[in-house]
């Protein structure tokens, strides 16, 4: 199956406007033979923290009708926001949808990085879910950056590592180059990246959204400045 990775720069904490982008990027993907894509972490809001802190309406919830457009693009959506949870405090959560926009699962983030702790809640549980006769596993952003996680994906029986994160120019572009075809070679499994481009919170994302094969050989890659999606086939 062909699998997009999207890349893109957020309209700062304005949900509508960024899900008419999604909707464009779930289209573009599909019109080229995507039958899933994945979206860079909170692109519903880009990566506002004192934003998401101090307002609960930009938290969203998996029947949000802020989602309907994106739900209903035909192609199924890996989609990362702040959501709710039952405690004062929101989690990097990831909804995943198929493309009929039923969700299949939802996963936490786990390891969050340390501008987001006493922000965000940690999540305890791996992501996993099946589509198209591929099994997947999720991670946002830092849980890349631990080996554990990133294993259990591999001993769990998965085909697909999905990431959705936000590396930003720097160091960020070295950082994201290297470990994601690290992860694949370690684990022996496809890895898709989807980054922002552009600015989001304090960062500047570097773009680059893009799949590796199992050996680590780099199938395709956006550029540093364009929103877009990388496409290739996952055998």
């Amino acid at each position: 199956m062909k699998i997009a990775a999207a890349q893109l720069s957020c309209v700062p904490a304005d949900i509508p406007a960024n899900v008419r982008q999604l909707v464009a990027l779930a289209d573009q993907a599909r019109s080229q033979g995507a039958e899933l894509i994945v979206f860079p972490e909170l692109a519903l809001t880009g990566y506002e923290l004192d934003a998401l802190a101090a307002a609960p309406t930009l938290w969203t919830t998996p029947d949000d009708p802020r989602l309907d457009a994106l739900r209903s693009t035909g192609i199924a959506t890996v989609v990362n926001c702040a959501v709710p949870t039952d405690g004062p405090l929101p989690a990097i959560g990831t909804y995943v949808y198929d493309a009929n926009g039923d969700l299949l699962t939802t996963y936490l983030k786990q390891h969050l990085y340390e501008n987001e702790q006493g922000i965000f809640t940690p999540g305890d549980q791996d992501g996993r879910f099946e589509f198209n006769g591929l099994r997947f596993a999720l991670a946002t952003c830092f849980d890349n950056h631990f080996p554990d996680l990133t294993a259990r994906g591999a001993a769990d029986g998965c085909d697909v590592h999905l990431a959705s994160s936000l590396y930003g120019t720097g160091n960020g572009i070295q950082e994201r180059a290297t470990l994601y075809p690290s992860i694949a070679k370690d684990t022996n499994l496809h890895v898709v990246l989807a980054n922002h481009v552009g600015p989001s919170g304090p960062w500047t994302g570097c773009g680059g959204g893009a799949l590796w094969a199992p050996d680590g050989t780099l199938l395709t890659e956006a550029d540093d400045h364009s929103t877009t999606v990388a496409i290739a086939d996952i055998p």
